[in-house]
């Protein structure tokens, strides 16, 4: 299995690359402060709210955009089919994810995700700039649907009994116990806690693939069983979905999660 991570001395030897940076905070600043104040040598800005998702609403925080918006936004930011794509942030690829996980729905067949992010770059002695390239000529990226396995409400439900439902939030969310942004508390009932702080060392780099097998399977993901991961609003839990593919542990993504989730209050809730 070809790993879906890149090492900074390995993004440094690609000639031919496109590189988007993805930072970003729940409630601020933009991302794109931080992008100004330095980034990758030809790093591209893509911003999770205008770029990887549609508009908030019923279908959630961060709902999955339709393939014609997703299109002009990669073609914007200079992605091709042909060219090579990695992503990077700054929060141990907590967001990162959810570009590489988008890219690779809509068909983009070479994504990968700077482990470790910005600060891997920088503790690797790589340099940074404030210069942004010029993107004079688009990308030629064509958005095909599907090249990822994606879950509705109604199949989270159905996989929390029927196979395994993994809830990516910290464990006094999943318990119900603090909702910082959503109008419920709890979790699907069924699922399973697996916090994506648990994915990464102290370091914000993946833990090896063997030590992410142990851990999902733990957790009750095997071979032969369906897996399935969401979140707040289906962006930690592509880091999830990205562990897991690390793991060699294929599973679906939620995308609506638990925005979406609550969204439908005849929907139940678990606590505790």
């Amino acid at each position: 299995m070809t790993s879906p991570l890149i090492t900074p001395a390995e993004l440094a030897a690609l000639d031919d690359v496109t590189v988007l940076d993805v930072r970003w905070r729940l409630g601020g600043p933009p991302g794109v402060d931080f992008y100004r104040e330095g980034h990758i040598p030809g790093a591209v800005f893509c911003d999770l709210d205008q770029d990887l998702a549609a508009p908030p609403g019923a279908g959630g925080r961060h709902p999955l955009p339709e393939a014609g918006a997703f299109q002009s936004a990669m073609r914007r930011l200079g992605v091709s089919d042909g060219r090579p794509v990695v992503v990077y942030d700054d929060a141990g690829s907590t967001v990162a994810a959810r570009a590489w996980w988008a890219l690779r729905y809509f068909g983009h067949q070479d994504v990968r995700v700077l482990d470790g992010g910005l600060p891997a770059w920088t503790e690797a002695g790589l340099p940074t700039t404030k210069d942004s390239p010029d993107l004079a000529a688009s990308g030629d990226f064509t958005a095909r649907p599907g090249g990822m396995p994606a879950l509705t409400a109604d199949e989270a439900a159905a996989l929390a009994t029927q196979g395994v439902l993994l809830d990516a939030r910290a464990a006094e969310r999943y318990r119900g116990e603090v909702e910082p942004v959503d109008p419920v508390a709890g979790h699907v009932p069924g699922a399973v806690n697996a916090p994506t702080t648990e994915n990464v060392g102290p370091d914000g780099r993946f833990l090896p693939p063997a030590a992410l097998r142990d851990r999902f399977t733990g957790l009750g993901v095997r071979e032969g069983v369906q897996a399935g991961a969401y979140c707040g609003s289906g962006v930690t839990a592509a880091h999830e979905v990205l562990a897991l593919e690390v793991a060699g542990l294929p599973a679906a993504l939620y995308v609506g999660s638990w925005s979406n989730w609550v969204a439908d209050p005849s929907r139940p809730v678990a606590t505790g």
